[in-house]
């Protein structure tokens, strides 16, 4: 899996490399979420928007987790921007738009449905998948439906080649809305923690036990004074719903957590 389109790799000459990435105005006074990786190793910020005005940016705050950054821009003026949407309202199957500057070609509009949600690639993350077509540059770019609405923010592929083969990722909105507001307000992204730790479904004890087709969340162990032990939530438990979100597996579980 190539996870992270500028997330391995280096070199060892002092030449000064440039990387590229997409990103997206969340308000008029300048603030852009964008992908944590495509700015981690940065030295400086530059932001150019469609008008072919650059400015420097400045880092705000990042989350390395979810793999959000925060940075801002000073344009004296006020800025077009896209509000966040509520992802969770995101149907499978429903029309989606990546929008970014894939190999520097500047907003660029790709088409693809909603492939599934809650997709876990190994980090207890919860992605919305597409098959919108995504390519180094993307990252950091608008995932929005058909009136415009941003459930997204693009970040990840599947590929052996670093390319698009058919599958991406984003970043829910309601996640990256949970983390820029926590950066704002704390400086840091809160967590929150309920302290279980959910049964693998995919071993041979789970076949034995018969709980490896369970619809949600069967409970294999609970941390002492934990959240979730002073709920009464006992070992052996299914999780199948948290406030009005189904829970079908602890993708779901742990994305619903990251925008609370």
């Amino acid at each position: 899996i190539f996870d992270f389109f500028y997330g391995s790799g280096g070199t060892s000459t002092a030449i000064p490399q440039i990387g590229t990435g997409s990103g997206v105005i969340i308000s008029s006074d300048g603030y852009i979420v964008t992908n944590n990786h495509v700015i981690s190793r940065a030295n400086q910020l530059q932001v150019t928007l469609n008008n072919n005005k650059t400015y420097t940016a400045e880092l705000i705050g990042t989350d390395p987790n979810s793999d959000i950054a925060l940075i801002k821009i000073d344009a004296n003026e006020k800025l077009p921007y896209l509000a966040f949407a509520d992802s969770d309202q995101a149907k499978i199957g429903e029309w989606v738009l990546a929008v970014g500057n894939p190999f520097n070609l500047t907003s660029t509009v790709t088409a693809g449905i909603v492939s599934a949600k809650a997709r876990n690639l190994g980090k207890n993350q919860s992605f919305i998948q597409t098959d919108a077509a995504v390519n180094p540059g993307n990252s950091g770019g608008a995932l929005v439906n058909t009136n415009g609405d941003l459930v997204g923010i693009n970040t990840a592929i599947t590929s052996q080649t670093g390319s698009y083969v058919g599958y991406s990722f984003a970043v829910p909105s309601n996640i990256a809305k949970k983390v820029v507001q926590d950066i704002l307000e704390y400086g840091n992204v809160q967590k929150g923690f309920m302290g279980i730790s959910p049964a693998p479904v995919n071993t041979r004890d789970a076949i034995e036990k018969g709980i490896n087709n369970i619809d949600g969340v069967y409970i294999e162990k609970i941390e002492a004074e934990s959240a979730a032990e002073e709920a009464g939530i006992k070992i052996g438990d299914i999780i199948k719903k948290v406030d009005a979100i189904d829970v079908h597996k602890y993708p779901d579980l742990t994305g619903y957590l990251q925008q609370t």
